[in-house]
């Protein structure tokens, strides 16, 4: 079953090619926003906002995984929808908890990264991914 869930569905060449530039694309934006929370964290700043309640540290570092370590691999295509599961999930947070009151707005970036998450989520990462190489 996970095998099932991890190998990429065919697609034709030109949506390949789509889902690459998708993939590689949002991911180094996404790599941007991780890795200013990831320079601020080794230089000692260890505040962050606690949306969920399981307190700022363990928020920053999960966030960090997310918007740093999981890019990597997204840009890798490696376990491409195991590593989107935690992408899409801090983008619903940003979204509906910390830009909850805010106008649509302050919202239009966590959801633009949300619906390509989702969309990657769906297709895969394509042919041209490691996935792809290791699910042959």
């Amino acid at each position: 079953m996970l095998k099932k869930f991890l190998k990429p569905m065919k697609l034709p060449a030109p949506a390949d090619w789509g889902v690459l530039i998708l993939r590689v694309g949002f991911s180094l934006l996404m790599l941007t926003h991780g890795y200013a929370k990831l320079q601020n964290l080794l230089a000692g700043d260890h505040s962050f906002a606690d949306p969920i309640g399981i307190g700022e540290e363990l928020s920053l570092y999960l966030t960090i995984f997310a918007e740093f370590g999981c890019s990597i691999l997204l840009i890798l295509g490696l376990f491409s929808r195991a590593v989107l599961i935690p992408l899409i999930f801090t983008m619903v947070v940003v979204l509906l908890v910390i830009h909850a009151e805010d106008p649509f707005d302050k919202k239009e970036h966590a959801l633009s990264f949300l619906i390509v998450y989702v969309t990657l989520f769906l297709t895969g990462p394509g042919r041209f991914s490691v996935d792809s190489g290791l699910y042959k």
